[in-house]
């Protein structure tokens, strides 16, 4: 059982309620597709599976009829009663109503390192969300999550395209990511004025690198990139010597998007055996 158009047309009517714009509500509401994300997401008998954003419940319901257990956690006071209301009979469902932006995850999650996140979110929240959960949730070892496709092509991005940032660098340093779909716009309520994609990251099982610093590797490569039209030795003049360039076999003359997650780990070790 999922949730269609109408459903959830009748449902936000009666309740008088609308899709928030500030928080990025846009309700899937294609039968199709959920199952599809629950497919995608390789959660068939999974013990945790968590889902950020539950909505209206559309999701969870599909991943509820393949999953072990799922852990559905909204935001929204005024979907609650709607989404109980959906899911609440669902004996491997568990809703919890936080702020994802603000959970406790240790709490919530226990000590597994297992867990598969499932999401749809919205832009303003995708980025920092993900990049916290890489950076300090490793109890989640997997995430298939629908974004924007624009945010989809930045964590999947390799060096030397347009679309590869100083995050595509945080994602690869923790994590492999590939884009696994694609999803149009009439698949939500209401509409909205972007496509969105499906990507699929899954953290390393070994670590690239356990001797550097994240915080100081993190801090180099946004330094790089915040002028990424220049030149390394220009957008890293001050913190970054010609003799470190050289000595990390990194030419000044390249530009941040032209370093693989390997290359700024180099430059990251030659500046900490510089300062030791």
């Amino acid at each position: 059982m999922t949730l269609s158009r109408t459903d959830a047309s009748h449902q936000l009517d009666g309740a008088g309620l609308r899709a928030k714009r500030a928080l990025g509500q846009n309700f899937v509401v294609d039968a199709n597709t959920v199952r599809r994300i629950a497919r995608l997401a390789d959660v068939e008998n999974h013990p945790h599976v968590l889902e950020i954003g539950a909505g209206l419940g559309s999701l969870t319901m599909a991943l509820s009829e393949i999953a072990g257990h799922v852990t559905a956690v909204e935001v929204d006071d005024a979907l609650l009663p709607l989404l109980h209301e959906n899911v609440g009979d669902l004996a491997n469902v568990a809703v919890v109503h936080a702020d994802a932006m603000q959970l406790n995850w240790n709490q919530l999650l226990g000590d597994h390192h297992d867990w598969v996140l499932v999401a749809n979110l919205p832009y303003n929240v995708a980025t920092p969300l993900i990049a916290d959960v890489l950076d300090f949730v490793p109890q989640v070892s997997r995430m298939l999550v629908m974004v924007q496709k624009e945010v989809a092509d930045r964590f999947a991005a390799s060096p030397s395209t347009s679309a590869y940032g100083a995050l595509s660098v945080k994602v690869a340093f923790h994590a492999t990511a590939r884009v696994v779909g694609q999803v149009p716009a009439s698949v939500f309520l209401p509409r909205p004025n972007v496509e969105s994609s499906l990507v699929e990251i899954t953290r390393r099982t070994t670590p690239l690198d356990t001797t550097i610093d994240p915080k100081k590797l993190f801090s180099l490569v946004r330094m790089g990139f915040a002028k990424r039209r220049k030149m390394l030795r220009g957008s890293l003049a001050g913190s970054v010597e010609p003799q470190h360039f050289e000595a990390a076999d990194i030419a000044p003359t390249a530009r941040a998007e032209e370093l693989s997650i390997h290359d700024w780990l180099r430059l990251a070790h030659v500046l900490k055996d510089a300062n030791t």
